[in-house]
């Protein structure tokens, strides 16, 4: 019972980080740099300048938003294209991972006996893994340029001083709950195929053991058994030969 819990338990934690991953390809204000803002006159102007994985974009004081999406594929900066790269081919693998994980559960009773259901436990948190992989990988390629163009504008006051949006943060959330999950999955499938790791090896000699003392035993009776049908047959051949003379 606690093992199909504990897999419905890690299947819910890997969809609902692959759902905080596939939000965050839509999602706004992956990079974002604030103008103005400053205190000392009776109008506050402020501009903030915001990019995505699609678009870049500029918002004023008034909530005015002005947008320039990402047309042309060779048009977008390098990084960009693999960041989408990298989280595309993470769904992939998530999606195949989620369908092994669902045909490889207790509880469905699709995949076939235990042994098959654990190979496809592992199958798919193999993919799961993978995929949180790449995940995280886009997400680090992004924060990496994100926190680059930060320090440049340091030393160049000229330049925009961008910042991490919430988009990454809840990317890497949703990778750390499928991590979770996976984990919980093999551990479920480890007890299974290696029960008597945690058992004392002289217990194990002990049934040894008595194995064979059975198995000698049964020896002896059908031994036993055998030779006094072998005479009854030798004295029956003897009487019907002595009748015949």
């Amino acid at each position: 019972m606690w093992r199909r819990l504990a897999q419905i338990l890690g299947l819910l934690l890997c969809i609902l980080g692959w759902a905080l991953v596939g939000c965050t390809l839509a999602m706004d204000h992956w990079r974002v740099a604030q103008l103005g803002g400053q205190a000392g006159s009776s109008v506050v102007v402020t501009a903030w300048y915001w990019s995505d994985l699609w678009k870049d974009c500029y918002e004023d004081s008034t909530a005015v938003v002005n947008c320039v999406d990402f047309r042309v594929l060779w048009m977008v900066k390098s990084y960009v294209q693999a960041v989408r790269g990298l989280l595309m081919s993470s769904l992939c693998f998530g999606l195949i991972g989620t369908v092994l994980t669902f045909f490889g559960m207790e509880c469905t009773r699709i995949g076939g006996n235990w042994r098959s259901n654990d190979r496809l436990l592992i199958t798919a948190s193999v993919f799961h893994v993978v995929g949180c992989a790449s995940a995280v990988a886009g997400y680090c390629l992004y924060i990496n340029r994100v926190v680059a163009a930060f320090l440049h504008s340091k030393a160049d006051p000229s330049k925009l001083s961008y910042e991490i949006g919430p988009p990454l943060y809840l990317g890497l959330v949703g990778s750390f709950l499928i991590f979770i999950g996976c984990a919980i999955q093999c551990a479920t499938v480890h007890r299974v195929n290696h029960p008597e790791r945690g058992r004392p090896t002289g217990s194990i000699i002990r049934e040894i053991k008595e194995e064979k003392e059975v198995l000698r035993g049964k020896r002896r009776i059908y031994g036993g058994s055998k030779r006094p049908s072998g005479s009854q047959s030798i004295s029956a051949y003897k009487v019907a030969s002595i009748v015949i003379v």
